[in-house]
């Protein structure tokens, strides 16, 4: 029987369904080569010759493809219908010719389909293919991209920046984006102005609000009440006049609804609506694909297959009866540049189903299968069609004049199914209803006020929004967003607060180092225009080793440029660039460059495993440091007052604030310290540094606190460690010491002896969970979708976390252990594995590999995978 391979095993099982016992349907679980994380698995001087390597995960998934086709002579390969999906297929045909499990006689055919429901497995059977070249050689030319720039320029940033993990073709650009953002933020100065508004009413009683947009018979612009003064002003030139109706305007107005998903508009929607990540919505998508339920979900595509606007079209009858259906269907043409993206658009398979009728369980797919539902539903329905008014009431004398505006829907349409989100919160005057008004008619005064107004900064990139900005600049594509987003994020170059995308300060200093020293490989329009060679080549209209020659001679003398520079060189540069951002005018007109603690040092952009920051030039007599964010700024160091002759400090480091008593000296090198107590959880909040007090930093100076002598002999002592506030007490029989955990920090101040020794005596009655008790399972989530294994919500020592075989991945504090998903636990074990990978040592894992017999194939590939154990960090830069 024909072997056929898919990625995923829940793709595998639907499509099994629909194939029957005819076929042997089998998973390739993903990408099964890529380049060794080593030089010269992309050889620039044998005209781009790729070396490339089955993953170690992957050997025994090629094996089982390879044992299925001992027993058949057809092969085909139904990986997903975009590039990637192409490189998968080329890759199993290489690696399964290369095994000699593909012979002369075997039939290799690609299959592809849209979406996986028994009519469209069965059309693509009925319709076979060959491996699509041109799309393969576009995966060649990306691949060898990501390499030559992650793992040449990433070298460059750890040798000259410490503490940069990696660069990209397309990260950094986007990193760019982000930093650009928060520079523009930085630089904004606020503009005041003011507007004013009037509640009118009507002869019969009825109340309105109108605001001022004539003064003095002159038009206002936004920007003309400048200040208070001239706001009443304005308020006392209404009030003195009367006021009537010169005007009354109602215009018929429609609007016409969204057009149906690709991928970057999903991403944006679900981000604006849910608050979901780019990659939570993308893990998703891809369990509702592979269940069936939705068409493919990387696209750049918004047209519909006829027969899908048929059923959306009986769909929306049968629903909301036949005013709801427009005359003709609704066309939607496609802006992708790239053929080759341009699938369908992302739909449901079935418009009859919505979401409750499916009883999709996880909460994220249901979710987001709703909102794609309602999407495409909408796209094919009656215009929306309103009724919008303008009122404009005004003096005798033409002075002054107050506009009214309203809006009255007189039919819902699309918008009785959905309407699409906003980014950032717009208050819109118009959606609210007028009373009856007549022209002519006098307007009573009922209140008039003056309402001030400051222009804001741009605001930061939320996920959602930095995906239209990419997609705005032609940078990346929809099988990429995700990835590239959560990299930077990865990479600790950018952090998420309030689902807001801020740079780290060794984001920022990555980004200013690019753009001095390599502008043009993070540049918008470079970034932008290889990638449309790229789509030149996945349509069969370039070569990609020229667009890779070409590429390699310029960047390759980038590169070279730089060998010679010295740190020094570098953040000298950067402190140039950075100046206004580094050294903004202080209030009092001083120098903003002299260091505020001794005086006289000058202050200079410094570098460290952690990041940059800014220190005096006289160190180490003198030992002032802050970050980059600049004065004040969070871990600027400060004196909070003087105890007992020493100056007490309030300082940053590598592990967060802390109190300092006094600085160093040669006679005392390492003067006490200790750190402010960290939030755990909403149970037990932390110490801020904007609060801290002299008392408070000399309290936590006196830590560890002795409580007393124990009854039965030794010391009780009250600290505050990793996890929190603690006692602990050693009995001198007792091997190791005994902790108890307080429930308050204050309590490490505070306890005494009676309730010291109470706690102690319960814990040792009670010790708790050993080392060999089982933890209890709060919650079981079922198998992996994609490895199989169960999945379960742990309960553990310091919060409950997520178990999946020998991974172990604590839950964040806002996630309660009953809302914990399956996606949500497989990214949650996908990150950590994929931290955890970094450590790992390929020589154990290849022991068992090494005992059947001393056979040299067996033997080379042992020894092949050492350098790339030890090549974790190269292996993350060549990434993209």
């Amino acid at each position: 029987m024909p072997v056929v391979v898919v990625e995923s095993p829940a793709k595998a099982k639907t499509i099994n369904k629909y194939l029957g016992s005819d076929y042997t349907v089998l998973a390739s679980y993903g990408h099964v080569r890529d380049l060794p994380p080593k030089d010269g698995s992309v050889d620039t001087d044998n005209d781009f010759d790729m070396k490339w390597e089955v993953a170690a995960d992957s050997r025994k998934h090629v094996a089982a493809i390879a044992e299925a086709l001992k027993s058949d002579d057809a092969l085909i390969l139904a990986t997903d219908p975009d590039r990637e999906g192409e490189a998968i297929s080329w890759h199993l045909k290489e690696a399964l010719t290369k095994r000699r499990s593909i012979k002369k006689t075997t039939d290799v055919k690609r299959v592809t389909f849209n979406a996986i429901t028994k009519a469209a497995v069965t059309e693509a059977m009925a319709n076979p293919r060959d491996i699509d070249a041109p799309l393969v050689e576009a995966y060649l030319a990306r691949r060898a991209l990501d390499y030559l720039v992650g793992f040449n320029l990433s070298p460059v940033l750890w040798r000259k920046l410490p503490g940069a993990r990696s660069a990209g073709r397309v990260q950094s650009v986007c990193l760019r984006l982000i930093v650009e953002r928060e520079m523009e933020i930085e630089a904004f100065r606020a503009r005041e102005y003011w507007s004013v508004k009037a509640l009118l009413s009507t002869p019969r009683g009825q109340e309105y609000e109108a605001r001022l947009t004539v003064l003095a018979g002159k038009k206002l612009d936004r920007y003309d009440l400048e200040n208070e003064t001239q706001a009443e002003l304005a308020v006392q030139a209404i009030t003195s006049r009367d006021l009537t109706v010169q005007s009354v305007e109602a215009k018929p107005a429609s609007r016409n609804p969204s057009a149906p998903f690709m991928t970057s508009t999903l991403q944006q929607e679900a981000s604006r609506k849910f608050g979901m990540g780019a990659r939570q919505t993308m893990n998703a998508a891809q369990r509702l694909y592979e269940a069936g339920h939705i068409t493919y979900m990387r696209t750049d595509g918004i047209d519909m297959a006829p027969e899908a606007v048929q059923e959306a079209r009986a769909a929306i009858k049968d629903r909301y009866g036949d005013d709801y259906v427009p005359q003709s269907p609704r066309i939607y043409k496609n802006k992708a540049k790239n053929a080759q993206e341009a699938h369908e658009c992302i739909r449901p398979t079935d418009m009859a189903k919505d979401a409750q009728s499916l009883k999709i369980s996880e909460a994220d797919q249901r979710k987001l299968y709703d909102l794609i539902w309602k999407r495409t539903l909408a796209c094919q329905m009656e215009s929306a069609r309103l009724e919008r008014t303008s009122v404009d009431v005004g003096s005798a004398d033409g002075q002054v004049v107050l506009r009214a505006n309203g809006q009255v829907v007189l039919f819902d349409g699309f918008l009785r199914v959905y309407e699409e989100g906003r980014d950032d919160a717009v208050v819109d005057d118009d959606d609210k209803r007028l009373p009856q008004i007549s022209e002519g008619e006098k307007a009573e005064k009922r209140r008039i006020t003056p309402d001030q107004h400051f222009t804001q900064p741009p605001p930061r990139y939320t996920e959602a929004t930095l995906v239209k900005k990419m997609e705005e600049l032609g940078i990346g594509r929809p099988s990429t967003y995700a990835s590239i987003i959560t990299t930077i994020q990865d990479r600790e170059y950018v952090r998420k607060d309030q689902n807001r995308l801020i740079p780290e300060d060794k984001g920022r200093i990555v980004t200013i180092f690019l753009l001095n020293f390599f502008k043009r490989y993070v540049e918008y329009d470079f970034t932008a225009a290889l990638e449309d060679e790229l789509d030149h080549v996945s349509a069969g209209e370039g070569d990609y080793k020229e667009l890779l020659a070409r590429f390699w001679r310029d960047f390759s003398a980038a590169i070279a440029e730089t060998s010679d520079l010295r740190i020094t060189e570098v953040l000298d540069v950067l402190d140039d660039a950075l100046a206004p951002q580094l050294y903004p005018p202080r209030e009092d007109g001083s120098d903003p460059r002299i260091c505020p603690k001794c005086g006289q040092g000058q202050l200079h952009l410094k570098t460290s495993r952690t990041g940059g920051f800014v220190g005096c030039g006289n160190y180490p007599e003198c030992t002032y440091t802050r970050p980059i964010a600049g004065e004040g700024a969070e871990g600027d160091e400060r004196v909070l007052g003087e105890d007992q002759g020493d100056e007490i400090w309030l300082k940053s480091g590598r592990f967060g604030p802390y109190v300092q008593r006094g600085e160093p000296t040669p006679e005392n090198k390492k003067p006490p310290r200790a750190s402010l107590p960290k939030a755990k959880g909403d149970y037990l909040p932390g110490w801020s540094p904007d609060d801290m007090t002299l008392e408070k930093a000399v309290t936590l100076l006196t830590l560890p606190r002795p409580v007393g002598m124990h009854p039965d002999g030794g010391e009780v002592k009250a600290n505050l460690g990793r996890f929190g506030p603690y006692i602990m007490h050693q009995l001198p029989d007792e091997a190791k010491p005994v902790y108890v955990n307080l429930k308050e920090f204050q309590e490490v101040f505070e306890i005494g002896m009676n309730r010291a020794v109470e706690l102690l005596a319960e814990k040792r009655a009670n010790p708790g969970r050993g080392r060999g008790t089982a933890a209890k399972a709060l919650k079981e989530l079922g198998e992996h979708p994609q490895d199989g294994g169960m999945i379960s919500v742990m309960e553990g020592r310091y919060g409950p976390y997520v178990k999946w075989e020998k991974v172990n991945a604590t839950l964040p504090k806002d996630v309660e252990p009953d809302d914990v998903t399956v996606d949500m636990a497989v990214a949650l074990i996908t990150e950590k594995a994929g931290k955890k990978g970094g450590k790992k040592k390929a020589a154990p894992k290849k022991a068992p590999a090494k005992k059947p017999a001393a056979k040299k194939p067996a033997a080379k590939k042992s020894t092949a995978k050492a350098p790339a154990a030890k090549s974790t960090a190269k292996r993350k830069a060549a990434s993209k």
